[in-house]
Protein backbone atom coordinates (compact mmCIF):
# COMPACT_ATOMS: atom_id res chain seq x y z
CA UNK A 1 0.00 0.00 0.00
CA UNK A 2 1.24 3.47 -0.90
CA UNK A 3 2.63 5.71 1.85
CA UNK A 4 3.13 9.46 1.35
CA UNK A 5 6.59 10.99 1.27
CA UNK A 6 8.08 11.82 4.66
CA UNK A 7 10.35 14.74 5.45
CA UNK A 8 13.52 14.29 7.53
CA UNK A 9 11.61 15.76 10.48
CA UNK A 10 8.81 13.22 9.94
CA UNK A 11 11.32 10.37 9.80
CA UNK A 12 12.95 11.47 13.06
CA UNK A 13 9.60 11.95 14.82
CA UNK A 14 8.36 8.52 13.71
CA UNK A 15 11.59 6.89 14.91
CA UNK A 16 11.16 8.50 18.34
CA UNK A 17 7.49 7.47 18.50
CA UNK A 18 8.50 3.89 17.68
CA UNK A 19 11.15 3.92 20.39
CA UNK A 20 8.78 5.14 23.10
CA UNK A 21 5.96 2.78 22.11
CA UNK A 22 8.31 -0.20 21.80
CA UNK A 23 9.75 0.37 25.25
CA UNK A 24 6.29 0.49 26.83
CA UNK A 25 5.07 -2.63 25.03
CA UNK A 26 8.18 -4.67 25.83
CA UNK A 27 7.81 -3.76 29.50
CA UNK A 28 4.14 -4.79 29.45
CA UNK A 29 5.13 -8.15 27.96
CA UNK A 30 7.81 -8.59 30.59
CA UNK A 31 5.41 -8.30 33.51
CA UNK A 32 2.87 -10.79 32.15
CA UNK A 33 2.66 -13.79 34.53
CA UNK A 34 4.25 -17.00 33.26
CA UNK A 35 0.88 -18.77 33.49
CA UNK A 36 -0.71 -16.18 31.20
CA UNK A 37 2.13 -16.47 28.68
CA UNK A 38 1.77 -20.26 28.59
CA UNK A 39 -2.01 -20.04 28.13
CA UNK A 40 -1.63 -17.41 25.38
CA UNK A 41 1.00 -19.49 23.57
CA UNK A 42 -1.23 -22.59 23.66
CA UNK A 43 -4.26 -20.67 22.37
CA UNK A 44 -2.22 -18.90 19.68
CA UNK A 45 -0.80 -22.21 18.49
CA UNK A 46 -4.35 -23.47 17.95
CA UNK A 47 -5.07 -20.37 15.85
CA UNK A 48 -1.85 -21.05 13.89
CA UNK A 49 -2.97 -24.60 13.11
CA UNK A 50 -6.40 -23.28 12.18
CA UNK A 51 -4.85 -20.76 9.80
CA UNK A 52 -2.55 -23.26 8.09
CA UNK A 53 -5.23 -25.94 7.95
CA UNK A 54 -4.30 -28.55 5.38
CA UNK A 55 -2.18 -26.17 3.29
CA UNK A 56 0.75 -27.85 1.57
CA UNK A 57 3.88 -25.81 2.26
CA UNK A 58 7.33 -26.58 0.91
CA UNK A 59 9.37 -23.98 2.80
CA UNK A 60 8.54 -21.65 5.69
CA UNK A 61 10.63 -19.24 7.76
CA UNK A 62 10.21 -18.30 11.39
CA UNK A 63 11.99 -16.63 14.26
CA UNK A 64 13.04 -18.76 17.24
CA UNK A 65 11.22 -17.17 20.15
CA UNK A 66 12.62 -16.31 23.57
CA UNK A 67 10.40 -15.20 26.48
CA UNK A 68 8.49 -12.94 26.69
CA UNK A 69 7.94 -13.11 22.91
CA UNK A 70 4.94 -15.01 21.56
CA UNK A 71 6.16 -18.58 21.33
CA UNK A 72 7.10 -20.20 18.02
CA UNK A 73 8.63 -23.45 19.24
CA UNK A 74 5.44 -25.50 18.89
CA UNK A 75 4.76 -24.05 15.44
CA UNK A 76 8.29 -24.80 14.23
CA UNK A 77 8.13 -28.41 15.44
CA UNK A 78 4.64 -28.86 14.02
CA UNK A 79 5.62 -27.53 10.60
CA UNK A 80 8.71 -29.75 10.56
CA UNK A 81 6.56 -32.77 11.47
CA UNK A 82 4.57 -32.05 8.28
CA UNK A 83 7.79 -32.21 6.22
CA UNK A 84 7.93 -28.43 5.80
CA UNK A 85 11.45 -27.07 5.46
CA UNK A 86 11.70 -24.39 8.17
CA UNK A 87 14.36 -21.66 7.91
CA UNK A 88 15.52 -19.96 11.10
CA UNK A 89 17.59 -16.77 11.45
CA UNK A 90 21.35 -16.85 11.84
CA UNK A 91 23.03 -13.71 13.20
CA UNK A 92 26.26 -12.88 11.40
CA UNK A 93 28.99 -10.57 12.61
CA UNK A 94 28.22 -6.89 11.83
CA UNK A 95 30.38 -5.23 9.24
CA UNK A 96 30.47 -1.96 11.20
CA UNK A 97 31.78 -1.82 14.80
CA UNK A 98 28.74 0.23 15.83
CA UNK A 99 26.28 -2.33 14.48
CA UNK A 100 24.43 -4.98 16.48
CA UNK A 101 23.13 -7.33 13.81
CA UNK A 102 25.04 -8.43 10.74
CA UNK A 103 23.67 -9.24 7.32
CA UNK A 104 20.57 -11.50 7.35
CA UNK A 105 21.19 -15.22 6.96
CA UNK A 106 19.18 -18.40 7.47
CA UNK A 107 19.74 -22.07 8.24
CA UNK A 108 17.26 -24.98 8.09
CA UNK A 109 15.79 -26.41 11.28
CA UNK A 110 16.82 -30.06 11.76
CA UNK A 111 15.33 -30.85 15.15
CA UNK A 112 15.98 -29.82 18.77
CA UNK A 113 19.30 -31.68 18.83
CA UNK A 114 20.66 -29.46 16.06
CA UNK A 115 20.42 -26.14 17.87
CA UNK A 116 23.03 -24.00 19.58
CA UNK A 117 23.38 -20.66 21.31
CA UNK A 118 24.52 -18.11 18.74
CA UNK A 119 25.34 -14.42 18.80
CA UNK A 120 23.60 -12.30 21.44
CA UNK A 121 22.49 -15.49 23.20
CA UNK A 122 19.91 -16.37 20.56
CA UNK A 123 19.24 -20.00 19.62
CA UNK A 124 20.27 -20.95 16.07
CA UNK A 125 20.47 -24.14 13.98
CA UNK A 126 23.82 -25.89 13.70
CA UNK A 127 23.03 -26.72 10.07
CA UNK A 128 24.88 -24.89 7.30
CA UNK A 129 23.64 -21.35 6.56
CA UNK A 130 21.95 -20.96 3.18
CA UNK A 131 22.22 -17.19 2.68
CA UNK A 132 19.81 -14.26 2.75
CA UNK A 133 18.45 -15.01 -0.74
CA UNK A 134 17.08 -18.36 0.47
CA UNK A 135 14.16 -16.49 2.00
CA UNK A 136 12.75 -16.19 -1.52
CA UNK A 137 11.89 -19.90 -1.29
CA UNK A 138 9.62 -19.41 1.74
CA UNK A 139 5.91 -19.39 1.03
CA UNK A 140 5.16 -18.42 4.64
CA UNK A 141 7.22 -16.13 6.91
CA UNK A 142 6.48 -15.79 10.63
CA UNK A 143 7.96 -12.48 11.78
CA UNK A 144 8.46 -11.05 15.27
CA UNK A 145 7.10 -7.76 16.50
CA UNK A 146 5.77 -6.01 19.58
CA UNK A 147 2.61 -4.54 18.03
CA UNK A 148 0.61 -4.39 14.81
CA UNK A 149 -2.43 -2.73 13.28
CA UNK A 150 -5.39 -4.00 11.27
CA UNK A 151 -3.78 -2.43 8.19
CA UNK A 152 -0.73 -4.65 8.66
CA UNK A 153 1.72 -2.11 10.05
CA UNK A 154 4.26 -3.84 12.30
CA UNK A 155 6.35 -2.42 15.11
CA UNK A 156 9.49 -4.53 15.18
CA UNK A 157 12.10 -5.03 17.85
CA UNK A 158 14.24 -2.14 16.70
CA UNK A 159 17.31 -3.75 15.15
CA UNK A 160 16.10 -3.59 11.54
CA UNK A 161 17.16 -7.20 10.84
CA UNK A 162 13.79 -8.31 9.49
CA UNK A 163 13.32 -5.13 7.46
CA UNK A 164 16.51 -6.04 5.61
CA UNK A 165 15.76 -9.76 5.50
CA UNK A 166 12.29 -9.28 3.97
CA UNK A 167 13.81 -7.56 0.94
CA UNK A 168 14.67 -11.07 -0.23
CA UNK A 169 11.16 -12.47 0.30
CA UNK A 170 9.02 -13.50 -2.66
CA UNK A 171 6.16 -11.11 -3.41
CA UNK A 172 3.78 -14.05 -3.06
CA UNK A 173 5.02 -15.00 0.42
CA UNK A 174 2.50 -14.64 3.25
CA UNK A 175 3.93 -12.79 6.24
CA UNK A 176 2.41 -13.61 9.64
CA UNK A 177 2.88 -11.57 12.81
CA UNK A 178 2.28 -13.24 16.18
CA UNK A 179 0.97 -10.94 18.92
CA UNK A 180 -0.96 -10.86 22.16
CA UNK A 181 -4.52 -9.55 21.95
CA UNK A 182 -3.65 -6.21 23.58
CA UNK A 183 -0.87 -5.58 21.06
CA UNK A 184 -3.20 -5.04 18.09
CA UNK A 185 -3.43 -1.24 18.05
CA UNK A 186 -5.45 1.23 15.98
CA UNK A 187 -2.35 3.02 14.68
CA UNK A 188 1.33 2.06 14.48
CA UNK A 189 3.98 4.70 13.65
CA UNK A 190 5.48 3.61 10.34
CA UNK A 191 8.19 4.82 8.01
CA UNK A 192 7.57 4.88 4.28
CA UNK A 193 9.86 1.89 3.70
CA UNK A 194 8.28 -0.32 6.38
CA UNK A 195 6.76 -3.47 4.92
CA UNK A 196 3.28 -4.45 6.08
CA UNK A 197 2.36 -7.98 7.15
CA UNK A 198 -0.48 -9.97 5.63
CA UNK A 199 -1.88 -11.70 8.71
CA UNK A 200 -1.83 -11.14 12.49
CA UNK A 201 -2.50 -14.10 14.78
CA UNK A 202 -3.34 -13.62 18.47
CA UNK A 203 -4.62 -16.10 21.06
CA UNK A 204 -8.23 -15.31 20.10
CA UNK A 205 -8.30 -14.34 16.43
CA UNK A 206 -6.80 -14.43 12.96
CA UNK A 207 -6.72 -10.96 11.47
CA UNK A 208 -6.46 -10.70 7.67
CA UNK A 209 -4.66 -7.41 6.98
CA UNK A 210 -5.49 -7.68 3.29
Amino acid sequence: MFRPLQSPADVAAIAEAKRVLRRALVERRRVHPDEQRAADDAARFERIREFFGSSALGTAASYFSVPPEPGTLQAIAWLASRDVRVLLPVLTEPEEPSGIFGAPDWAPYAGPDRLQQGRLGLIEPTTSPVGAAALAEAELIIVPGVAGSAEGDRLGRGGGWYDRALRHAARSAVTVLLLNDDEVLDVIPAHRHDRRVDVIITPTRILDCG
